[in-house]
């Protein structure tokens, strides 16, 4: 009886368990053929930039172009993937994907390529995948059962660098023997297989009961969400210093095929391919990783791994010891990002986890189109091997930060909790009455004083990133056991959302705040319109009016009624 749930556990926790699901099985192929492209297309597009311009910044911008729209529109990628059904979102932003990859081909068959054409039509292929990534990635959980998510996220990351591990090499002899027009059409191609495998997803769209929020909204209850989750702001922070850091050996691999080497396309395409090789090791091993090490213990060995890696990259002279410490930069590199991500999608509910993952992708990726820049720069003013010391030295330091910024423990997806039903109203509401006032009264003993006041900061990030502000407690001064609680809303509609996007540990947290309370009668909540010009009449609505206007109560739950 004891043997049964251990093998359970173990074959949900298994990296291959997620493939186990015909639909993540079919999508995971497919990505695998859209990535191989990619990276096709990534040393095609490297190896152009090369021929056509000798400055380091210049080929370093590659890495910038196809980087730098994954940080400029993460948070209206991710607010699109939350408030749209994601199949559709997937499908088009692979549709602009497949356009620019297309044009380019055409451009360079016609040789009208240029250095700054290049860098716009990679911009292009580099703004589909931001749209592409946040919705792709969030949907991973409806493709598989909560328990086996973590090895989905991994394996996600294997898929890509399962075509690290070849796409280079393979792109570099395409690029040998048929030029760079080559692996732009090779890659147009391989986005074919996964448009048609999303094409013939039929995903269950449940659509919310409330309208659809505002795509400016939508930004900002993302970024308030974030700003108040403070486990979620520590991975960010640390993604994005990694990303800085460890984005000159992305960013400088040409220079050192070429520079360090003196070799040429083939060689740059197998130095990707040994570090896919690694970061494909690195993401088979991240069950162990997480199992065995904390993880701020986890980061701290990556990163001081990674600082040795880049090293040894500088100094090594021999292709085949440059190959070697490129497969330990892509073990831990691969390690470090999935233990990042894993982290951000655990920690965020569903009704956020899009603009939680672009959030986490701007982190990485603009680390990484920022520190090609100025990675480039400083080899055009010292030279690679100097660019990548300085680099190794930055990278051995990071842990430090870890002092500051202690990576948070991350255990099982916080689900979200059961619809509330909404409170009474007898005043006529629209969606956008408001601002609403929300004050809760409490009465606790002046022993328990202390604890309550502890729990209800964390109340107040609770509100904060589910969409209240202007959160205050006070404190009646003639009657010290009277409690407080106040905040608003902007509308009515905004309360609605609020109130019904607590996780479950949101809502024990809730309940432990007001198991504070002591006295004959229960916490007082007062709800009350600040602005109520549009509810006072010079005649009463009629009910069935009043009752219009209002939206339905549809189910009912327990817990915290605030």
């Amino acid at each position: 009886m004891t043997e049964q749930p251990k093998r359970q556990t173990h074959a949900a926790d298994g990296i291959t368990a997620p493939l186990r699901h015909t639909l993540f099985r079919r999508i995971w192929l497919a990505s695998l053929l859209s990535n191989l492209g990619l990276l096709i297309q990534g040393v095609g597009a490297a190896w152009a930039m090369t021929q056509m311009t000798a400055t380091a910044d210049k080929v370093a911008l590659v890495q910038t172009a196809l980087m730098l729209p994954i940080m400029l529109i993460s948070m209206p990628a991710g607010a699109i993937a939350d408030m749209y059904d994601r199949r559709i979102v997937t499908l088009i932003s692979l549709s602009i994907a497949l356009a620019g990859a297309t044009a380019l081909t055409v451009l360079a068959w016609m040789q009208l390529i240029s250095p700054e054409t290049l860098l716009a039509f990679c911009f292009v292929v580099g703004s589909g995948n931001a749209l592409f990534g946040p919705a792709w990635q969030s949907s991973v959980s409806e493709q598989v059962p909560p328990e086996t998510l973590p090895s989905a996220v991994a394996l996600n990351g294997i898929s890509y660098n399962i075509a690290r591990s070849f796409g280079p090499a393979v792109g570099g002899v395409i690029v040998a023997a048929a030029g760079a027009v080559a692996a732009f059409a090779i890659n147009a191609v391989m986005y074919l297989p996964l448009l048609i495998v999303l094409f013939l997803w039929r995903r269950v769209h449940e659509p919310s009961r409330l309208p659809r929020e505002k795509l400016s909204r939508a930004m900002v209850s993302g970024v308030r969400y974030i700003t108040n989750s403070p486990s979620i702001k520590i991975v960010l922070a640390r993604t994005l210093v990694m990303g800085v850091i460890g984005g000159a050996v992305i960013a400088l691999m040409p220079l050192v095929a070429r520079d360090l080497l003196h070799g040429g396309a083939q060689t740059y395409g197998i130095l990707l391919g040994a570090f896919g090789m690694g970061a494909v090791i690195g993401a088979l091993t991240i069950s162990e990783w997480r199992k065995r090490m904390s993880g701020e213990a986890a980061i701290r060995a990556c990163t001081i791994s990674m600082a040795f890696a880049m090293a040894a990259i500088a100094l090594g002279k021999q292709p085949v010891l440059t190959a070697a410490a490129l497969v330990l930069a892509g073990a831990v590199w691969m390690a470090a990002v999935a233990l990042f991500n894993i982290g951000v999608q655990l920690s965020a509910p569903r009704w956020v986890a899009g603009r939680s993952l672009a959030a986490f992708q701007a982190s990485i990726s603009g680390g990484i189109a920022i520190g090609a820049w100025g990675w480039g720069h400083l080899t055009d003013v010292a030279g690679v091997e100097t660019a990548l010391l300085a680099a190794s030295a930055a990278m051995l330091v990071s842990p430090l930060l870890g002092i500051w910024l202690t990576m948070p423990r991350i255990g099982v997806r916080d689900e979200d909790a059961e619809v509330l039903a909404d409170p009474e109203v007898k005043l006529s509401l629209t969606g956008r009455s408001g601002p609403l006032v929300v004050e809760i009264e409490y009465r606790v003993t002046q022993d328990n004083a202390r604890a309550f006041h502890n729990v209800m900061q964390d109340v107040q990030l609770s509100r904060q990133r589910n969409g209240a502000y202007g959160w205050s407690i006070a404190r009646d001064i003639a009657d010290p056991e009277s409690w407080t609680e106040r905040y608003h809303c902007p509308t009515w509609l905004d309360y609605l959302r609020q109130r019904n996007r607590s996780t479950q540990s949101e809502r024990a947290l809730h309940q432990q705040a007001i198991a504070f309370h002591v006295g004959p009668e229960p916490v007082r909540i007062r709800r009350m319109l600040e602005r109520p010009f549009g509810s006072v009449r010079w005649k009463d609505d009629t009910p069935d009016r009043a009752a219009s206007e209002v939206l339905p109560v549809v189910a009912t739950a327990a817990g915290s009624s605030t």
